[in-house]
């Protein structure tokens, strides 16, 4: 699935003129089980083999050089050679591709082999290894000998199609691919013995330099412009009309195309399988180990590289004599639907060579399983309730060992590895608890009762028990407790899966909506609404959000080496659950809630395509399948639609128009626009935060607040200001003030004056956005310094010397002094209970005066309540920098409110211009945000008074949150929102007035959806009322407020 999708311009040009059609729809023909077998090919070779015109010229001269070498006796030089070419059935290509001295070496040691095998008594110990790989890297053979479908634990065969995955395959890119062929050869090894050879040949494919013309007037791919010639000289007509369907599909989808092919008059199965490359790995040798389950054998296996980027995979399988396993006639459909979860997991631990007593079904539930245990096994338990209910948490100190505890225990309790081996222990309750889960997720519809599959079959012959009988199973079966605790949680899984993509027929990875009931509420004292959990070959994920409507961006989390990967994995789901809840607090004002969506991929994945298959995967469960064979229903127990609001967040940035095409193709019409936020403003109609200062305009009232409260002059102001001219906040806050900003740091260094940095520099920084390494060191006053990180022994004015640059700047916000401080950029606690003291001097005075929090998480919260008991003004990250959420929020409602057609006319720039619509939607943002931040200030200001200091600001923030986002919830569930008149008064003036004007509020609420439309209201109802009447308003203030809603 290579992350190089067209360019972008295109891409999006051609989505906007489809009205809705597309490769996922109804009207998107493939083929379902049962179908497939009407896909009948005639029995001829779909390639053929050049016959080698010198193969007789060559054998003469292998003869010779073989004699001449003297292993072999003389007498049996011209029988063994004769055996080679005329008796093992080798393919021509061999004979074509390999020289003289490469075939008489193959022919000794296929000798060799079989003195060995002589001297041991024994024929079945004739085992031959033969391979020659090209130094220059063009390609490979590989041979040995290989029973018909058996996966081979020991031995040469055990390790070849693993090692030809990792050295051709898994990295395959257009410029630098391979095709290979494989096939059993006909003839056995030697009089005596039965064994068959396997020959692989592996060739670089050499495509032209030039794409040649195509004949096709219709603008679809020519297969035969993209191949490779090789390939064109042996394939035939057939196998190339078969294939070039399969490429038109692979171009369409996202995921893999599978389809069978019933040869004429034979019980051989041909499967073909698509993808782009770079989709899966470790695919090819993953697919033997699942036909060999079926007791299948291939007599020839090809992969296919194209030029466009599409590999094609073709097996011949056959059923082997004398098996009893079910006939190839039903397995066959049975083997379809698991290579598309074989594609999703094919490095799979518990389906392997080693470990099949699973079908690849269990293993795979096994997989999900596992990975669900670490994340939800390793909970606290009532020694850690204890502890808590002891300590208070309000102080730093006791909060700190709390946290330490809580990280002892995630690390110590159970680990991946202890977790697998209780699964490999246990797999006959592995595979109860798959039957379990599976009489709830297996789609029965009426095709499956007509033509059952095998899984189908499997699970009407399985006795089902009770959730509670299985219970009782596992607890008398299992007797050590942490054993029994995995055991149990793959029951907590089942019971709390609401719907998933694991029977899909064609996917990219594993989704699961859960319901959280689960989570326990020592930990997760708020209860999130929604939980998504997402499973890929390389990489896991989660989406939280905590209520129906709600909306935040979607994190990559990397990690630097496999120590750091281990730490990440541990505190994924709590980082992600601490993400959405702190976005809960920001979203106070507006109609989504707060949500958060993170994605950990394994050491050395591709991060843009683990994001998209996380998108993918999760696009299955939001949107219902209706293509037989491709995405169809599923088992949906949650049964009400849902739409997830994404927005950009670290490292995903660019990544947000790919994701609304996306939703697009995949049929998602009436809300692909608002389905990411921070699209690209031209192309897609986004409001980009940076290019309209929306997060600083927020940030800025709080400033200008305590200025006007205070009565203050900005320009005698000093100012302390973290993340510099290069960053979205960091330069609109240079553009936006005029105080005497005395420091600015960030990623390059340190820049400091105490007489104020000239600010035009500073703006010229700013209007460029560059880093403050780049600063004039002409324009600094005799006291002022810049210090770069990769700076080493720098003499400071003062004499003080800086022996390394990146220390210096990790640690230089808690050495200035002046009168402001605003954070806007810098790492997540920058500012915590061990460094806060830092910040106040030896007589006790802090360093600042105010503190206005523009980024996320600078300070902990036990830091900021030391910094407010030394009477610092300080105002928190989720009421000063809001200003960024509340953009997003009508961008989503942008999106929501206007038909494809008029977005298209008014959100996307014509000529790299922005229609007057556009500008004017972005000014009524602009005022939204400042009314906003300007409403909450004053609340929180007058509440403080109130109060006469005995309740911190950071207090009466949360507090505003809290109560807030609990009155629009009850809101949400009254009958307030039916009221006609009140409805419509508070949606004039909670939608934009340009949105209102263009569209009209009837046609407004006819398109918007009523769980939306219900969120609106109340939160737009919650966050006036509070702000007009404080978190102390009573159910008389309230009474007088909605009467006047209508009006």
């Amino acid at each position: 699935m290579q992350s190089s999708s067209p360019p972008a311009a295109n891409q999006i040009k051609a989505h906007l003129q489809v009205p809705g059609q597309g490769p996922y729809l109804s009207g998107a023909s493939s083929h379902s089980g049962s179908e497939a077998s009407l896909h009948r090919i005639k029995n001829v070779p779909g390639y053929t083999t050049p016959v080698f015109a010198g193969k007789e010229e060559q054998r003469a001269k292998v003869q010779n050089n073989v004699a001449s070498k003297g292993f072999i006796p003389r007498e049996l030089v011209v029988n063994e050679v004769q055996w080679f070419y005329s008796h093992l059935g080798i393919d021509d290509t061999y004979f074509r591709n390999e020289s003289v001295e490469v075939i008489s070496d193959h022919i000794i040691a296929l000798f060799g082999a079989k003195i060995l095998a002589y001297t041991k008594h024994d024929p079945s110990k004739l085992v031959i290894d033969l391979e020659k790989i090209d130094e220059k890297g063009n390609g490979a053979t590989f041979i040995h000998t290989s029973p018909p479908g058996l996966t081979s634990t020991e031995g040469p065969g055990s390790t070849c199609e693993a090692r030809i995955d990792e050295m051709y395959l898994d990295k395959a890119t257009p410029d630098n691919c391979y095709r290979l062929e494989t096939f059993r050869s006909t003839g056995s090894i030697s009089a005596t013995a039965l064994q068959q050879l396997r020959c692989y040949f592996v060739s670089k494919c050499n495509f032209p330099a030039t794409r040649p013309a195509s004949t096709r007037t219709d603008g679809k791919t020519d297969i035969r412009t993209v191949s490779d010639p090789v390939f064109l000289e042996k394939a035939s007509e057939n196998t190339l009309d078969l294939y070039q369907q399969i490429m038109w599909n692979v171009e369409t989808r996202y995921g893999p195309v599978i389809e069978v092919f019933e040869v004429e008059g034979t019980r051989e199965r041909r499967m073909v399988i698509g993808y782009k490359m770079g989709g899966t790995t470790h695919f090819f040798s993953a697919l033997s180990n699942l036909y060999h389950y079926y007791s299948l054998y291939s007599a020839r296996k090809y992969v296919e590289q194209f030029s466009n980027g599409i590999t094609i995979i073709s097996l011949y399988l056959n059923p082997l004599p004398n098996s009893n396993a079910p006939p190839i006639e039903h397995s066959i459909f049975q083997v379809m639907k698991e290579v598309s979860l074989l594609f999703c997991l094919p490095d799979n631990p518990f389906f392997s060579a080693g470990s099949s007593r699973h079908a690849v079904q269990d293993a795979a539930y096994a997989y999900c399983g596992w990975v669900f245990a670490q994340h939800f096994c390793n909970r606290l338990g009532p020694a850690y309730l204890a502890l808590k209910n002891t300590l208070d948490e309000s102080n730093p100190t006791h909060a700190e060992v709390l946290n330490d505890i809580k990280r002892r225990f995630r690390e110590e309790t159970f680990t991946r590895e202890s977790i697998a081996q209780v699964i490999h222990a246990h797999p006959e309750l592995i595979r109860m608890l798959y039957v379990n889960f599976a009489m709830v997720h297996y789609p029965a519809d009426e095709a499956q009762r007509l033509m059952p599959t095998l899984s189908y079959q499997r699970l009407q012959t399985e006795q089902p028990l009770s959730d509670q009988e299985l219970h009782d199973r596992i607890r008398r079966t299992v007797i050590n407790k942490q054993d029994l605790q995995v055991l149990e949680s793959f029951l907590i899984f089942n019971k709390h899966v609401l719907k998933t993509n694991f029977y899909q027929p064609t996917k990219v990875a594993l989704s699961f909506r859960l319901a959280p009931d689960f989570l326990p509420e020592v930990e997760y004292p708020n209860k999130p609404f929604g939980l998504f959990f997402v499973i890929g070959n390389e990489f896991r994920g989660f989406h939280i959000r905590f209520r129906d409507v709600a909306r935040g961006g979607i994190r990559i989390v990397r990690s630097r080496n496999k120590e750091n990967y281990s730490i990440n994995q541990r505190m994924l789901f709590d980082e992600n659950y601490g993400l959405a809840s702190t976005q809960s607090l920001k979203n106070k004002d507006i109609p989504e809630g707060g949500a958060k969506g993170t994605i950990l991929p394994s050491l050395g994945a591709n991060p843009r395509l683990c994001f998209e298959k996380y998108v993918d995967s999760v696009l299955d469960l939001l949107i219902p399948g209706q293509s037989p064979g491709i995405k169809e229903r599923l088992v949906d127990l949650y049964n009400k639609p849902e739409i997830l609001f994404f927005g950009p967040d670290e490292g995903t940035a660019d990544m947000m128009d790919w994701a609304a095409l996306h939703a697009r193709a995949r049929g998602a019409e009436a809300w692909w626009k608002s389905f990411t936020t921070g699209k690209s403003a031209e192309t897609l109609g986004g409001v980009p935060h940076d290019t309209y200062g929306m997060t600083s305009l927020s940030i800025r009232q709080y400033v200008l607040g305590i200025y006007k409260q205070l009565g203050l002059r900005e320009k005698d102001i000093t100012k302390v200001q973290t993340g510099g001219p290069d960053g979205d906040l960091g330069s609109n806050e240079i553009l936006l003030s005029s105080d005497k900003t005395v420091a600015v740091i960030d990623g390059s260094g340190v820049l400091a004056d105490p007489a104020g940095i000239n600010r035009e520099e500073l703006v010229r920084l700013a209007k460029l956005r560059i880093p403050v390494g780049n600063f004039d060191k002409s324009k600094l006053s005799k006291d002022g310094y810049l210090v770069r990180v990769e700076d080493q022994d720098v003499k400071l004015p003062s004499g003080e010397v800086v022996l390394d640059g990146t220390d210096f700047r990790n640690g230089a916000h808690l050495r200035f002094k002046a009168d402001l401080l605003v954070p806007c950029g810098g790492r997540p606690e920058a500012v915590n209970i061990s460094n806060v003291a830092a910040l106040v001097d030896s007589e006790g005075k802090p360093h600042f005066k105010y503190v206005v929090e523009g980024a996320n998480l600078f300070f902990t919260q036990q830091a900021r309540l030391y910094l407010e008991k030394r009477k610092v003004v300080l105002f928190k990250d989720s009421s000063a920098n809001k200003g960024g959420v509340t953009s997003s929020s009508l961008e989503v409602l942008a999106g929501l409110a206007l038909s494809t057609q008029e977005y298209t006319d008014l959100m996307i720039f014509k000529d790299s211009k922005p229609s007057d619509f556009y500008k004017s939607y972005v000014r009524d943002i602009q005022e939204k945000i400042t009314e906003n931040a300007a409403a909450e200030f004053t609340c929180i200001w007058k509440e403080f008074q109130r109060c006469q200091g005995s309740k911190t600001r950071t207090a009466i923030s949360d507090e505003l949150s809290s109560t807030l986002n609990n009155l629009q919830a009850e809101l949400e569930s009254s009958d307030l929102f039916d009221d006609k008149p009140s409805r419509e008064g508070v949606m004039r003036r909670a939608i934009p007035k340009t949105l209102v004007e263009k569209v009209g509020l009837d046609v407004l609420m006819q398109r918007l959806p009523e769980p939306y439309q219900r969120a609106l209201f109340s939160s737009w109802v919650a966050s006036h009322f509070i702000y007009k009447y404080g978190v102390q308003g009573s159910s008389v203030d309230f009474f007088h407020f909605a009467r006047d809603l209508a009006h």
